[in-house]
């Protein structure tokens, strides 16, 4: 009986020193002195501002090589290494950080004024000479828009911005707005590789 009492002892001390040992390891793993970059926060630890829109672009007014820039705060109580390499805890008013964002080619050609001149003048050819293609525009109106099924063909292609200016720019679309984000696979795209039954 005694031994087993002994048994039962060393196995509950055992296991209570293996608990204590782990939650030792967790709190200095959590409360450890390694603090990461300020851009390696994680989605909830810091909030960006929103950026400031030009009017007559409907993009970033800071926008530079199809990249805007941003300044982030982190949340409050959050600390991180600043890009000069100091500690920094932050308080939720000061900005840790500035993250990019993708700016888009725009030249002055309005998605809803192409939208409305292919809807009421799209048989006389108007919303093919507003995007830059004249000969098109032309045989549209010589054929009054193809016998209407041409205007409903690019009333269609141009509502889903399949056709664009012939200058390859984007529309000018509202910021908040309907845009389009195109999604292609290039020789650059990871593919994940088919797991066969």
């Amino acid at each position: 009986m005694a031994s087993h009492r002994s048994r039962l002892f060393c196995l509950r001390t055992l296991s209570l020193s293996i608990f204590f040992y782990c939650t030792y390891c967790h709190f200095q793993l959590v409360l450890g002195n390694d603090v990461d970059s300020c851009k390696s926060l994680r989605l909830g630890q810091y909030l960006c501002k929103e950026p400031r829109i030009d009017d007559a672009t409907q993009e970033p007014a800071n926008c530079k090589d199809m990249i805007a820039w941003v300044e982030c705060l982190p949340a409050p109580n959050v600390s991180c290494r600043l890009s000069n390499g100091t500690e920094f805890r932050f308080s939720g008013e000061e900005v840790g950080f500035n993250q990019s964002i993708p700016c888009r080619n725009v030249s002055g050609y309005s998605y809803k004024i192409a939208v409305a001149l292919s809807l009421f003048l799209g048989w006389l050819g108007a919303d093919r000479f507003y995007l830059g293609y004249p000969a098109l525009g032309l045989l549209k109106f010589c054929t009054v828009g193809f016998c209407g099924i041409g205007s409903l063909v690019d009333f269609m292609l141009i509502s889903m911005q399949i056709v664009g200016p012939s200058d390859k720019s984007d529309y000018i679309v509202d910021h908040y707005g309907a845009r389009l984000t195109r999604l292609s696979i290039t020789n650059d795209t990871y593919r994940r590789t088919q797991i066969s039954p």
